[in-house]
């Protein structure tokens, strides 16, 4: 069972986040859980989700919401300074920051750990874990594109959130699906939710 931290912060797109942790429930994984304070209240306004305030309360939301296994989902408060993922030795499998915003990128890229969610990230780098941003802006700054290529010269794999149009979508839910379905191609995680390139469309 792989684990993995998912990190929400505050950029437009919560959909992608909560559609990746569906389904890396769905698939078995056991799944490290932070949102940023700006992540719960985009979260709050772009969808239906009015989420509570406290990690427990979130967590025990999105266990029954998604019918997650007893113990698959943990979320930790910002200050949780014990959770497995303020350390090497506790540090998950992959994590990805989804949507990650520009601000967040650039904690990453300064080595900045004021809070568990940057900690987290800062550890992710340091024992070579796979990490994954989905960044949410437009158009980048000259600054934004300098800490997207120091990242991605460590191995960080920046994958913007530009959906693509060859399956020709119907639906926002399947524009979210198509970027979800690349996170889940870069875990490793099997997907079944659109045709790869050169495959019949499903009908």
């Amino acid at each position: 069972m792989k684990t993995i931290t998912l990190i929400m912060t505050g950029a437009s797109g919560t959909q992608y986040g909560l559609r990746l942790l569906e389904l890396l429930l769905q698939a078995g994984c056991r799944v490290y859980l932070l949102l940023s304070r700006p992540a719960q209240l985009v979260v709050n306004m772009e969808t239906e989700h009015q989420l509570p305030g406290r990690a427990s309360e979130i967590q025990a939301y999105f266990s029954q919401l998604y019918g997650a296994q007893p113990g698959q989902l943990q979320a930790f408060e910002r200050e949780q300074w014990i959770a497995p993922i303020a350390s090497g030795s506790g540090v998950a499998d992959a994590t990805v920051v989804c949507p990650c915003t520009t601000g967040t990128l650039s904690a990453i890229a300064c080595g900045s750990s004021r809070n568990l969610l940057e900690r987290a990230l800062d550890v992710c780098l340091k024992e070579r874990k796979k990490l994954i941003l989905v960044v949410r802006e437009t158009p980048f700054s000259e600054i934004h594109l300098e800490n997207m290529l120091k990242l991605a010269r460590m191995g960080v794999i920046i994958m913007p959130a530009n959906p693509g149009f060859y399956n020709r979508p119907t639906s926002v839910q399947e524009l979210v699906d198509f970027m979800v379905a690349r996170v889940l191609d870069h875990l490793d995680i099997p997907q079944t939710l659109m045709p790869r390139w050169g495959e019949t469309p499903r009908e």
